[in-house]
């Protein structure tokens, strides 16, 4: 079935429940169950940004999440808010990294059993953020992905540079991860599923076989194939026909 025909059946089911609280997926029956996953980290598959966690040790937060904010949803240019947030973090201690991912850091709901469910069934599962590299590493480690694509912070040993490796990976970047990605297993983008919150993930959304926003910024929202505003993250096993007796838990 081509999307534009799954499109009146969508809204018509979104309309429906749209007083409440169920999250809505509309897809074909065939070829539900992906064999790819692209899933953006700060508040997708952790419950916050690591750049605004870093900037509240800095004594920044408020005008680094007003930035983070305002990237998100769109509204400013991701590489150059990038640039700008990370000038502010110059001299923070490397010590600061490791307490804000000890102590903020968290895997949101239902993280590490999508991501174990899904590499337990054969499928590729790779972190793709527009943040850091120190923080991906970890939360790839602790959720169950293979691989992980992030930003590099420079530092001098002691404390960071307040300066951002390039290339920087923002919205193009995490696309070409998905084709990539797919390429590298010869999967075609139907058998992927992509899914984020923030503007810098709408291309790899809307690339994707299944382009999910989760808890996601207006202008993803609404263009995404589906949405998690309420269930937590294996909503998106069950998109796919898993049953809760799939689930790998462990």
């Amino acid at each position: 079935m081509e999307a534009a025909a799954l499109e009146p059946v969508r809204a018509a089911a979104q309309a429906a429940l749209s007083e409440m609280p169920v999250d809505v997926c509309v897809q074909p029956w065939e070829g539900r169950r992906k064999r790819l996953l692209i899933a953006d980290m700060d508040s997708t598959i952790i419950g916050c940004e690591c750049i605004d966690e870093l900037a509240d040790f800095a004594g920044v937060k408020d005008k680094v999440s007003e930035i983070t904010e305002r990237a998100m949803r769109g509204e400013l240019d991701f590489e150059a808010a990038l640039r700008e947030r990370v000038a502010m973090l110059k001299g923070l201690p490397l010590t600061d990294l490791q307490r804000a991912y000890d102590e903020r850091v968290v895997l949101n709901p239902g993280a590490r059993t999508l991501v174990r469910t899904m590499a337990e069934n054969g499928a590729r599962c790779v972190l793709v953020s527009g943040g850091f590299s120190f923080f991906t590493t970890r939360v790839a480690q602790a959720a169950g992905f293979h691989a992980q694509r992030a930003n590099t912070l420079i530092e001098d040993g002691q404390v960071l540079a307040g300066e951002v490796g390039v290339p920087i990976l923002g919205r193009e970047a995490k696309l070409a991860a998905l084709r990539e990605e797919a390429a590298g297993q010869g999967l075609d983008l139907a058998a992927t599923l992509a899914i984020g919150d923030g503007a810098n993930d709408l291309a790899m959304i809307e690339a994707a076989g299944l382009g999910v926003a989760y808890r996601a910024k207006p202008v993803v929202a609404a263009q995404a194939h589906a949405k998690v505003d309420h269930a937590d993250l294996t909503a998106l096993l069950y998109f796919q026909g898993y049953a809760a007796t799939d689930f790998v838990t462990d």
